[in-house]
């Protein structure tokens, strides 16, 4: 069963009074971004509280000097005091907060930091290309399971552009691009729709400035690695939306919404010949956004056939977060980062079970028997190739968590709350098996009119489901009384059946009750994959 390396989570539930709370603040080119996040010190994990976002144009600067505007310095002051009140609200002990590229790059951002310290009392780092592009990794691992596979971020900001290579343990490569959304719209967009060669234009300008970048993590990839591509930030999850409206089951979120650079080219292709008018009358675009979208579309399209990538994934985490994760790593809230990243999908079950009550010693009871019947049953109750044993794990910790809205029907309960919770390092795909996992570990077995069932797409994820599902019943069906009595159990297969013995754990202790609840599951067993059960 997996664990969270040198930690043990306590049994009970982590009071609301040990969380910390924390605020982070992105004060960037076209927005300015308010996150407060509870820090839990045990599970050494943060949960998002509140985010806000403010529309504040900064990089709309002064033509002839680049300074900051009056206009926009008084849009950034009325939003950062709205920020500062929020947060005390919450009653956090730290705001970290950093400015980006309009304030790096004016003559005046100094002066305006100064002035947000001394009216406002908010201590602003101004960082550097290659700081933003650190903290943007951190945020991105925080809520995206690496594995083994080294992974291009990009994060296509008002004024900049940031790409890194980096995997679970270290950034590889650093950089900052000055090509953003904001940067672009304003240099280069004289007309709109923008005629063929001036667009043309605009690419060349873009692939030009992105080179440099695109060779140093060219360069530092390994011969024969395959690089999974990133996408953060509002140009990447606005396209990303306008992809999702197209699909048949458009996801709930669109973290690990994977994009194709064939769907990316139809939607630039589409976007290129908009009127503003008709960009601002798409319902996933707002009236910003649509004055943006080309140039960062146009960004994201040149990266990507530079890179040599057909496919990105969606990461709903990036700077802000970063900045939390960056707070935790200072205050040795995590000591060891490649520890941190590598337990993330542990990590983020603990914290579902933890929010929903569930009785953490009876629910690692529960999984321990399902991970040792799924160790001794392949190819018996089983087919999987090692992809559902962690699913079966998540599913078993949180089987439970429904009768947190009521003890009836609560399985069905369980669904939707995984559902619709947030599993970070899971795919939409793989949350959607770990809830229907854990729907079907009691009463019926799926059918066909199941929206659980309908949402679980291909066969293959259906024959997961449904052989973890079987697993996770005669697991849970053990779990009859507060306290362990079983110590161990052993799983032989036998003629045309399957036979399960249970050992207590004490020669004393009279297993008669676990014993008749999990010959309760026969039928199922029989129905499922033919064989008699028979438990001594």
């Amino acid at each position: 069963m997996p664990e969270l390396e040198q930690q043990r989570v306590s049994a009970s539930v982590v009071s609301a009074k040990s969380l910390r709370h924390v605020a982070a603040i992105d004060i960037g080119t076209n927005s300015i971004h308010l996150l407060i996040a509870a820090v839990d010190p045990v599970l050494r994990s943060f949960s998002v509280v509140l985010t806000e976002k403010s529309s504040t144009r900064l990089g709309e600067r002064d033509e002839d000097t680049g300074a900051l505007s009056p206009e926009a310095i008084e849009r950034a002051f009325v939003t950062l005091r709205h920020c500062r009140e929020l947060a005390a609200s919450h009653g956090v002990e730290q705001t970290v907060t950093a400015a980006t590229s309009a304030v790096r790059e004016a003559p005046n951002g100094r002066d305006f930091l100064q002035a947000v310290q001394e009216q406002l009392g908010l201590e602003v780092d101004l960082i550097s290309g290659q700081e933003e592009a650190r903290l943007i990794y951190l945020g991105v691992l925080s809520g995206m399971a690496f594995g083994d596979q080294p992974h291009l971020i990009l994060d296509i900001g008002g004024g900049s552009t940031e790409l890194i290579l980096a995997d679970g343990r270290d950034a590889r490569a650093l950089t900052s691009t000055r090509v953003g959304a904001v940067r672009l719209q304003r240099d280069f967009v004289r007309e709109d729709p923008m005629p063929p060669d001036r667009r043309s234009f605009l690419t060349a300008f873009i692939q030009g400035s992105l080179e440099p970048a695109v060779d140093k993590v060219k360069r530092r990839l390994e011969p024969g690695e395959t690089p999974v591509m990133v996408a953060t930030s509002g140009t990447a999850m606005a396209l990303a939306a306008m992809a999702a409206t197209l699909d048949e089951r458009p996801p709930l979120r669109l973290q690990g919404y994977r994009l194709s650079r064939e769907r990316l080219d139809l939607l630039v292709a589409r976007l290129v010949e908009m009127t503003p008018e008709q960009r601002r009358a798409l319902p996933t675009l707002n009236d910003r956004r649509a004055e943006i979208i080309v140039p960062g579309a146009l960004v994201l399209q040149t990266a990507m056939a530079m890179l040599g990538v057909r496919e990105l994934v969606i990461s709903e985490r990036a700077l802000r977060e970063g900045l939390i994760v960056d707070w935790m790593l200072r205050k040795d809230l995590i000591v060891d980062r490649f520890a941190f990243q590598s337990s993330i999908r542990q990590r983020t079950v603990l914290h579902q079970a933890q929010r929903f009550g569930v009785d953490q010693a009876r629910a690692e009871r529960v999984a321990g028997h399902a991970i040792s019947l799924y160790d001794q049953s392949s190819g018996l109750l089983h087919a999987d190739g090692g992809a559902g044993r962690q699913m079966l794990w998540a599913a078993a910790m949180l089987h439970a968590c429904g009768q947190h809205i009521n003890i009836g029907a609560y399985h069905k309960h369980t669904w939707y709350l995984i559902r619709h919770g947030e599993l970070l390092g899971y795919s939409e795909a793989e949350q959607l098996m770990v809830a229907a996992i854990a729907r079907y570990h009691r009463r019926g077995l799926p059918k066909k009119r199941h929206e659980s069932w309908q949402l679980i797409e291909g066969r293959n994820q259906r024959r997961t489901v449904a052989s973890m599902a079987l697993l996770l019943r005669l697991a849970a069906s053990l779990d009859r009384r507060p306290e362990p009595l079983i110590g161990d159990l052993l799983l032989q297969p036998g003629a045309g059946s399957v036979r399960i013995a249970l050992k207590p754990l004490s020669p004393e202790l009279d297993l008669s009750l676990e014993r008749w609840s999990l010959q309760a599951c026969a039928p199922a067993v029989m129905e499922a994959m033919g064989l008699h059960l028979e438990v001594t």
